[in-house]
This record gives C-alpha cells, sequence and structure tokens, in this order.
C-alpha cells in the first residue's frame, strides 16, 4: 500500500494531536503505512506514534531560512516517499504541505488535503494565517473539517476548497469509559470526598477555553468540587472548592473520578476533544453552544450560551443535585451517544472514503494501471 504523509505543527499534546495519532494507529493497522512530519520538535505524542511504528520526521524550521530549508527537506521527502496523500493538520501545516507539495512538482499521484480544526477563529491572532490560507485554498484537492461549524466558518471567510469532506473526531471509547477503580484512587490522590459531586475542566490555558468563566461559575456553586487540568492551569487562582493540576498525562483516569465534564470554549473550537472523551467516560456533559457542541451533545446534558458563567453554574447545580443514580444513567447515556456516532474507526473510514472520492490512490498496483 502506497503510504500516507501527514505535516503537522507539533507533537504536543492537544486535540488535533491526539487524533492524528488516533487515526494513523487505526490506518497502520490496517496496513497503510503512515509518515508524521512535525515542524517544531519533541511533544509527548512524537512516543506514541513511534509506538504505533509510524515514522516521525522533524524538520523544526526556524526563521525565513530555516522554513525555506524545511520546504525543500519535506518536498525531497515527497519526491522520494511518493505518498497516495499528503494530509495537512492544522494551519501551519496545512501552509507547509501545500507549498512543498508545488516545490515537488505538485505530483497529481499524491493527493494534497487539508486539515481544518477550528471554528470562529480569533482574526487578531491568526488573522495572517487565514487570509494566506483563504488565497490558497483552491491548491489543495480536498479540506476535511472536524466540524460542521469550522467548514461554515471557513466558507464564510471566502475560503473556496474544491472538495470539502466534514469528519468528526473519533474517540476511544476503550481508554476513555467509566472506571470505578481509578476512580476511587484518584479521589483519594486528591483529597476529594467519596460523596463529592465533582466538575472537571480539561483545556489548556488558552483565551479560546474561557478559564474565567469556570473560575467564576464555581465560586457560584461551593457545593461542588471543581477539577481542572491543562498546561498552564496552576498558574491561576482557584476558589476553595476547585484545584488545578496543570498538564496531565492520565486524562482517563480523571474523567473516572468525576461526575461531570465542563467546556466554557468561548469560540474556536470545532469539535471539543475532552467534551467527548468525558461523555466517554460516562460523565454528563455541560458546555457552551460553540462549534459542534451541539452535535456532540444532542440532547444530552445542557448547552449553555458562551461567556455566561451564570447560566454555566445554574446547569451544573441541576445535575450535581440529581440522586447519584440518576445523575450516572445520564451519564452513561451520553456515553451511548459517543460510542454509537464517533468511534475511531469510523473516522478512519471517514478518511480513507473521503481521500479516495478524491482521486486518491492507495493501491499502487491499481496506480500503475492507470
Amino acid at each position: 500500500m502506497r503510504p500516507i504523509l501527514h505535516v503537522i505543527s507539533g507533537l504536543r499534546t492537544g486535540g488535533a494531536e491526539t487524533m492524528l495519532v488516533a487515526l494513523c494507529r487505526s490506518l497502520q493497522a490496517r496496513g497503510l503505512p503512515q509518515h508524521v512530519v512535525s515542524l517544531t520538535r519533541g511533544g509527548e505524542n512524537a512516543e506514541a506514534l513511534a509506538a504505533a511504528g509510524v515514522t516521525v520526521h522533524v524538520l523544526a524550521p526556524g526563521g525565513l531560512a530555516g522554513a525555506a530549508a524545511s520546504l525543500l527537506s519535506l518536498s525531497r521527502l515527497i519526491r522520494r516517499l511518493r505518498p497516495a496523500v499528503i494530509q495537512g493538520w492544522l494551519y501551519h501545516g496545512d501552509l507547509f504541505a501545500a507549498l512543498a507539495h508545488r516545490l515537488a512538482g505538485a505530483p497529481r499521484r499524491s493527493l494534497l488535503a487539508w486539515g481544518w480544526r477550528n471554528s470562529d477563529i480569533d482574526h487578531a491572532r491568526y488573522g495572517r494565517l487565514l487570509r494566506i490560507g483563504r488565497a490558497l485554498s483552491g491548491w489543495p484537492g480536498l479540506v476535511v473539517s472536524n466540524s460542521q461549524a469550522g467548514a461554515d466558518f471557513h466558507c464564510g471567510l471566502g475560503y473556496r476548497p474544491r472538495r470539502l469532506a466534514v469528519i468528526p473526531n473519533g474517540i476511544d471509547t476503550v481508554r476513555f469509559r467509566p472506571d470505578t477503580a481509578a476512580r476511587a484512587v484518584i479521589r483519594a490522590e486528591l483529597g476529594i470526598p467519596e460523596d463529592a459531586v465533582v466538575v472537571i475542566h480539561a483545556a489548556r490555558l488558552d483565551p479560546m477555553k474561557d478559564h474565567g468563566a469556570v473560575l467564576a461559575a464555581a465560586a457560584l456553586v461551593p457545593q461542588l468540587r471543581f477539577v481542572l487540568a491543562g498546561a498552564g492551569t496552576e498558574t491561576l487562582a482557584q476558589p476553595p472548592n476547585a484545584i488545578a493540576l496543570g498538564r496531565r498525562d492520565d486524562l482517563p483516569r480523571l474523567y473516572a473520578a468525576a461526575d461531570i465534564v465542563l467546556s466554557t470554549s468561548a469560540f474556536g473550537e470545532g469539535f471539543s476533544n475532552a467534551l467527548a472523551e468525558g461523555m466517554a467516560a460516562g460523565l454528563v456533559p455541560v458546555a457552551t453552544r460553540v462549534g459542534d457542541a451541539a452535535l456532540i451533545l444532542s440532547g444530552s446534558g445542557r448547552l449553555v450560551p458562551p461567556g455566561d458563567p451564570a447560566a454555566v453554574a445554574s446547569a451544573l447545580a441541576d445535575f450535581g443535585a440529581l440522586a447519584p443514580i440518576a445523575r450516572r444513567e445520564t451519564g452513561l447515556a451520553a456515553r451511548a451517544r459517543i460510542v454509537r456516532a464517533f468511534g475511531i474507526d469510523a473516522m478512519a473510514a471517514g478518511f480513507l472514503e473521503a481521500w479516495t472520492q478524491a482521486g486518491a490512490s492507495l493501491d499502487p498496483a491499481a496506480d500503475r494501471s492507470r
């Protein structure tokens, strides 16, 4: 089988990076060789990819000269591997994939595909990249968006993809599941009583995640306990009923210790991995109506307006007041929603179908017969 080449800005802990690892694992298991180009060094997911047998190439451009050298190296890699698909991830990955594809002679045998992972992104921070992406949006033969909200946002900005596919993120529902043993252990480690109702918010410290709303809501519902996990959260001033853990690599265990999963994104979120992972772990979801949160919940839990801590607190208080068995049944219904609609195999099948329909030839024998 011909290889797939992915290009991504880096391999740190994050939603896009997690989905890349899951997709590569699934496709590698199907006999499709996977190669990943990272534009920065390090990152926890580099080891996860290597453990799955995925070849990781690190370019790490620095400055204009470094960027030019990295583009040349990437174009040479494209010529050498002759991949069936060159799949970009995130804006920098998309841009480098497109330019290197052109520098390699824009080979028709290698489908150029982009990946949109955001919706309603902050123009002040990403305006330049958005403008460049809009100008080049006719280059790729396919654009994959992980949310309909993200697709609508980019098209509303004037992006004009030749072919567009919406493929929701895939969640590992074996890794993220209810776990009574982990629940007891983590609660003991964190000093949380067995009968406490725990809300978990898993997100790096970033304006789009709106940690201010989390902390403000926590102050309004002192009867609930809050656990914040994500890089930078350890720097936050927390109310007495909250604990911030910083970056954690044991999210499945943390989710298992909670009762409610909270997403307070104010903008920019396409498909929230944290929300779907928490639901897969059997937690009751509360989320702001941003990106595809409504699609993910599909009637489970509660949707609230972004930037409204009082609405967040009200939803959390309602679920916190439920009898434990009723809360657990609500969480298990949320898990069933994720298992049914957002498994990893479904995501992988979606990518394969989208690539094939866009003209990618994965079988080298079939490609030679053309």
